[in-house]
């Protein structure tokens, strides 16, 4: 058998499948003969094909979602209850894509919530200290950010250790960094207001502004969020990296017998999350100005979990994106309409529990199913 991962290499999935080996265009298998199974796929019924796509039960489950919501209160169908969610959503959204894409390659990271508030101080503190305009903090946050990004993927491919015990360590610095430093250099645990430094309202309009769309005003994280998907759902489906990635969450020594760039892949991906968490950190802090330094601790597992109720497995190689931004907007209407619906909002985490248990039994017998039509 040869397999290749030459330029050319730069084909999507077979379709409907959420699993690429690294050769061949299409990423499934080496290049076939006419007529052979990978040509199939064009002349498979709609819903064998729909069963092969990963994101399959994220989907079925929203929809359900939406229509319980839209039944059971009446305020849920609103324009500015559907922009409420989508802004919850997106929140979660952008880091759950780069997670996902991280998860595909084989790997986790639990720091990501503590990044974001990371970047925040960092943007936040060093503007105040050095009475810089806002946008120098902005630059001097992402380099740190994908410094920690990069620190993640480098420890794991160095010293071959876990990425649950490299990222949990990061995840532990983190939190002590945040609250050591905000207080050493503020003297509270919270930063200073940078509001009327020059810049900041730049900024805000980046990280933090809404935008008027039919009607209905949308917080610009959408914008980033669905960004987010279209470049990670090309980047899987259309480049070399993206058979990188699914080749090294198959397996890494098969990925690496055949030429494919394990460290560079796994560092890129670390990279990727590290600057979501950038973005998410600066909206954050332009949104609400000052930042509290024990934020974040707690959402490394939504965004895990919205990926994996978006279809990514556990033990890598297989998902979508478009699967982590379903999760993401299941965890939106989760969370906005329980409130909608009048509910004890106590019982939000036992609901999003269930609903994290349900979906990935529901993601693996779809996977079952579709590997039986194969």
């Amino acid at each position: 058998m040869t397999v290749t991962t030459g330029p050319g290499n730069t084909g999507g999935t077979e379709e409907g499948s959420g699993a690429r080996q690294p050769g061949g265009p299409s990423g499934t298998a080496p290049a076939p003969s006419a007529g052979s199974e990978a040509e199939r796929p064009a002349h498979r019924p709609l819903p064998v094909r729909l069963l092969r796509r990963p994101e399959l039960g994220a989907v079925v489950g929203a929809v359900a979602l939406f229509v319980f919501f839209s039944l059971i209160a009446d305020s849920f169908l609103r324009t500015s209850s559907l922009s409420t969610v989508l802004y919850f959503s997106s929140t979660i959204g952008i880091m759950a894509v780069p997670v996902a894409l991280l998860m595909i390659g084989g790997e986790f990271d639990l720091s990501t919530g503590v990044m974001v508030t990371s970047s925040a101080l960092v943007s936040s503190m060093f503007s105040y200290q050095m009475t810089a305009n806002t946008w120098v903090g902005v630059g001097v946050s992402l380099l740190v950010t994908l410094a920690i990004g990069f620190f993640n993927g480098f420890m794991l491919t160095r010293t071959k250790l876990p990425s649950f015990i490299i990222t949990l360590a990061t995840f532990l610095m983190l939190t002590g960094l945040n609250l050591g430093l905000t207080k050493l250099i503020s003297g509270t645990v919270a930063t200073k207001s940078i509001s009327d430094m020059e810049g900041f309202d730049s900024a805000r309009a980046v990280f933090a502004s809404s935008v008027t769309i039919g009607g209905a005003h949308l917080q610009i994280t959408v914008l980033w969020w669905l960004l987010l998907v279209a470049v990670a759902t090309w980047i899987l489906l259309r480049t070399r990296a993206g058979n990188w990635i699914f080749a090294v969450g198959g397996g890494v020594d098969a990925a690496r017998a055949v030429g494919v760039p394990v460290a560079r892949t796994k560092i890129g991906l670390y990279l990727g999350v590290a600057f979501a968490a950038w973005i998410s950190g600066q909206h954050l802090l332009f949104n609400y100005d000052t930042v509290q330094s024990s934020e974040g601790v707690g959402n490394e597992l939504i965004y895990i979990a919205a990926a994996v109720i978006g279809g990514c497995l556990l033990t890598g190689g297989y998902g979508s994106a478009i699967g982590a931004a379903v999760g993401a907007l299941i965890f939106g209407m989760a969370n906005k309409g329980i409130v909608y619906a009048q509910w004890n909002p106590d019982w939000f985490k036992f609901f999003l529990g269930a609903m994290l248990l349900l979906a990935t039994l529901l993601n693996a017998w779809i996977r079952k199913r579709a590997e039986a039509t194969r």
